[in-house]
């Protein structure tokens, strides 16, 4: 077991090339939300945002669109063929494999909801989308019904379930982190499995631990945070689980930072996203 620290998430993380620009930093494409989880997909996209990549766009089902495109100034959202239902519909699928194209990383999943149309959408993406792809919440329980998938993948997958995403997606309903390892190199994936002490699997036996986090960031909207981290710094070039394990300890860092401040109770995911800033500034290229 490797312990997570703010030596490892230094030598992952470095100051900032001035001769670059937006384009140099990543560009993100977050396949999320639906009419009645649009806050999951602000967090993503944010979390995407405020961890420093360069163009982040979130494309939405177009019910949810009109909440979205007003929330969110830095993301260009997107809208999306929906159903009646307000979840995403096949008849997306056209756009979202063309924007797919020009992405550096894809997250897929945060507030989608479920229904058939949206599983064959998660499935169609993680099949075709050339891109690396991290998969979270309800795009988890699609692919559990598929799981066939995680091994037609062009790449290998990124997830980060909660205990209860992994027992579906696993069958299991205690896992060990020696399960989770098996699990990670069996499906050739890296596993974020969220929890008090989050682990990463890596698809080559190495498992990480991170110490970082407290109570109070267990709240809706913190782990959709967590996994619009994750995408982009897959985006901006890290290793899939470099970037896992540095996404987990900034997040906690971040949420211990946030609880100092106003609380574990009184605390939310927005108090989180504010603090992120703080812990990365020490990877400035210069003080100003």
């Amino acid at each position: 077991m490797i312990e997570i620290d703010q030596a490892f998430v230094d030598s992952v993380i470095r100051p900032r090339d001035p001769e670059t620009n937006k384009n140099d930093y990543g560009r993100i494409l977050c396949v999320c939300g639906s009419a009645g989880y649009t806050g999951a997909a602000y967090f993503a996209a944010q979390g995407a945002v405020r961890m420093g990549s360069g163009v982040v766009t979130l494309a939405a089902p177009e019910k949810a669109w009109p909440v979205l495109a007003v929330k969110l100034s830095e993301p260009v959202v997107r809208p999306m063929p929906c159903g009646e239902d307000g979840l995403f519909s096949k008849k997306a699928l056209p756009q979202l494999l063309a924007l797919t194209e020009r992405a550096d990383a894809l997250l897929i999943g945060c507030g989608i909801g479920r229904s058939d149309e949206v599983t064959e959408v998660v499935c169609t993406l993680l099949q075709k989308a050339a891109c690396q792809v991290v998969l979270d919440a309800d795009g988890i329980f699609a692919l559990s019904q598929h799981k066939d998938i995680l091994r037609r993948t062009a790449k290998p997958l990124v997830m980060t379930p909660h205990a209860g995403e992994f027992a579906r997606l696993s069958g299991r309903k205690q896992v060990s982190p020696e399960e989770l390892r098996a699990f990670a190199q069996e499906n050739r994936c890296t596993v974020l499995y969220k929890g008090h002490r989050t682990l990463i699997a890596a698809h080559d036996g190495r498992l990480f631990r991170n110490h970082t986090g407290n109570p109070g960031m267990a709240k809706g909207g913190s782990g959709d945070t967590l996994a619009g981290m994750l995408v982009s710094l897959i985006g901006q070039g890290l290793d899939a689980v470099e970037a896992a394990c540095a996404a987990a300890w900034l997040h906690g860092a971040a949420g211990d930072l946030a609880a100092n401040r106003f609380g574990e109770y009184g605390m939310t995911p927005t108090d989180l996203l504010a603090c992120l800033p703080e812990v990365t500034r020490r990877y400035n290229s210069r003080e100003w």
